[in-house]
């Protein structure tokens, strides 16, 4: 009984040397992984993923993420990271965070939101996790867990790697959930894109059929709350214009108060008429930002079909021949609609 008693003593202490040696930190922190450390875990488990998945071959693509993604990182609260953001050859609706700001897109999730407004909400909500360590926080759970199976057997190394990828596939916690769902919208907002990004990527993919490939976000079954959530972070922090369904359930209004643009009732380039809305809506409040807001720098920009509205160089809605039939008009007089109504239109009365 002694001998035994006396094993275990051994084991776990063995088990703390191990953390400590992995770890390279100080035994009252055993439990902490460093920033060395959390880099480390994450370049190999992003070495798996592309093992396993492999990149993109499309240098464009590759480059207009790594954009998106370092012009959050520029807003984020850890900038002391080797931060890498890549597209996965994979057509399932999904994206990952490794320790250390390793980023991974897949491409399936790349071909439903092709936006960058859309992008940026993703790819702060990812990292979003990066910086509040969640996939770290589960791996410290797990090696307290598991200090007796990793003091005896073994490659600590390749223990420490599979509980980094199984934290990951895991998923996480509601909270965690959350908690990124906040950091999407605040980095992407901050960086100068859509404030409506993160809720129009939680709408994308909670209206994703039952049986897609997608693990994003989809296995929550709260979806419809944490969007509600973020339209409460929105309305906290009084963005304007606001979109939402028009009465007849199908199409999209803009309006901010008793204003409100004229209804968009055709789809385009893939998006319904709701989703359209949300994109002018999110160029209007970037105009609402400016200092110098003139309201004659309204231009339309007509292609031999379709009309663009820009606000100086903001695009804020193609008008397209479906558009226009719906509203009796042609696609001029609709235009000439919208600029006169957008005239109106005060920036500051919120």
């Amino acid at each position: 009984m002694v001998h035994r008693i006396i094993l275990r003593v051994g084991v776990v202490l063995a088990a703390i040397v191990c953390i400590v040696t992995l770890y390279g930190v100080p035994c009252a922190q055993a439990a902490m992984i460093s920033t060395k450390s959390e880099i480390s875990i994450g370049r190999d488990v992003g070495k798996q993923l592309e093992k396993k998945y492999g990149v993109v071959d499309d240098p464009a693509l590759q480059e207009r993420v790594t954009k998106i993604g370092m012009n959050m990182v520029a807003v984020s609260d850890r900038k002391d990271l080797p931060y890498s953001f890549k597209v996965l050859n994979s057509k399932d609706v999904n994206a990952m965070a490794a320790p250390g700001g390793f980023i991974y897109i897949f491409k399936g999730l790349v071909d439903l939101m092709p936006s960058d407004d859309e992008l940026a909400g993703v790819i702060g909500h990812e990292i979003g996790h990066v910086v509040k360590r969640h996939s770290v926080k589960q791996i410290e759970k797990n090696l307290l867990l598991n200090i007796g199976f990793i003091a005896v057997f073994g490659d600590k190394a390749a223990i420490l790697q599979n509980l980094a990828m199984n934290a990951i596939m895991a998923g996480y916690s509601r909270s965690d959930e959350r908690e990124a769902d906040y950091l999407g919208y605040v980095h992407s907002s901050k960086a100068g894109y859509n404030p409506y990004s993160m809720k129009m990527g939680l709408m994308k993919l909670s209206s994703l059929e039952k049986g897609s490939q997608s693990d994003l976000f989809s296995d929550h079954p709260e979806s419809k709350e944490r969007i509600a959530l973020v339209q409460n972070f929105l309305d906290k922090d009084k963005i304007h214009p606001k979109a939402q369904l028009a009465p007849d359930g199908t199409s999209g209004l803009v309006v901010d108060g008793a204003w409100q643009l004229p209804m968009i009732s055709a789809e385009y380039g893939g998006y319904k008429p709701l989703y359209r809305a949300y994109f002018v809506a999110g160029s209007l409040y970037r105009i609402s930002q400016l200092t110098n807001y003139n309201p004659d720098k309204y231009i339309l920009d007509y292609d031999g079909e379709n009309v663009i509205l820009f606000y100086d160089d903001i695009q804020i809605l193609t008008i397209t021949p479906e558009d226009a039939m719906f509203h009796g008009m042609s696609v001029m007089d609709l235009a000439g609609s919208h600029v006169d109504k957008l005239k109106e239109w005060n920036p500051k009365a919120l």
